[in-house]
């Protein structure tokens, strides 16, 4: 599904963001990339949609290097890639369905998306993205008018609109009480199991990596420094990973919940 060869990320003023990367992600994963700020987590999973641009090496997704595509092509292959981000990024003053219909501007042309001409299938689609993560009643109200936990389930709602094959999604729920971390929590889950889609999430909590991921990456200076199974990720990888035992604040505690 994805393949990272020999990747490298530098940034201009020197600062190594990622460092020989070698992964292959399958589809239907559901991938929890772990590690301290500044470890290269956001820089790994914005490289895979090149929000990103990568200095050395190639992200191949399925048979076609995302690097290297250009134009349309690259356009297309973006269209198979949700993205999910801490600050959900809403248009606020816009209802719920306008924000989640923006997941299909990648289907029409540009004046098309401006005017909001989108096909009956296009809204049949939004509300049922809706559905998923319970909030269609939400529909025709706006987006500032939602809570943080109601605003990130619009943001999946917006990804899932695209029909992607992948979803990334960079610190979901950094920003959200823990009850709502989980129940969003339990969305991705929920998708990533009943559609098949491949979630890549960064997380700070590790109680969190370890209830939801199928496979958890660490990530230290740019470098993977674990990559297994949730089984593996045991309190003494965890350490290998931060460098240090974990720590209070990067502990949720969901089964308490």
């Amino acid at each position: 599904m994805i393949t990272f060869r020999n990747v490298s990320k530098q940034y201009k003023n020197g600062t190594i963001g990622l460092k020989n990367i070698d992964l292959s992600i399958k589809q239907g994963e559901f991938v929890v990339i772990v590690g301290l700020s500044g470890a290269g987590k956001s820089t790994l999973l914005r490289s895979i949609n090149r929000m990103h641009e990568i200095t050395e090496g190639e992200i191949i997704i399925g048979d076609k290097s995302i690097t290297a595509a250009k134009g349309e092509e690259l356009r297309h292959m973006r269209r198979g890639i949700g993205m999910i981000f801490q600050s959900f990024n809403l248009v606020k003053r816009s209802s719920v369905i306008r924000n989640v219909l923006s997941g299909r501007v990648g289907y029409h042309s540009t004046l098309r998306t401006i005017l909001g001409l989108f096909p009956k299938k296009d809204m049949e689609l939004a509300m049922h993205a809706l559905d998923r993560v319970n909030i269609r009643e939400k529909a025709y109200v706006r987006a500032d008018q939602l809570s943080g936990g109601q605003q990130q389930r619009v943001s999946i709602a917006r990804a899932l609109a695209q029909e992607p094959k992948m979803i990334l999604a960079d610190e979901p729920v950094a920003s959200l009480d823990p009850l709502t971390t989980q129940q969003v929590m339990d969305d991705l889950q929920r998708i990533n199991q009943e559609l098949g889609i491949t979630m890549i999430v960064n997380l700070h909590y590790v109680d969190l990596a370890r209830q939801y991921a199928t496979r958890i990456i660490g990530l230290r200076a740019g470098e993977v420094v674990f990559d297994g199974p949730v089984a593996e990720a045991t309190d003494e990888k965890f350490a290998e990973i931060y460098g240090r035992p974990v720590q209070e604040d990067e502990l949720l505690r969901v089964s308490s919940l």
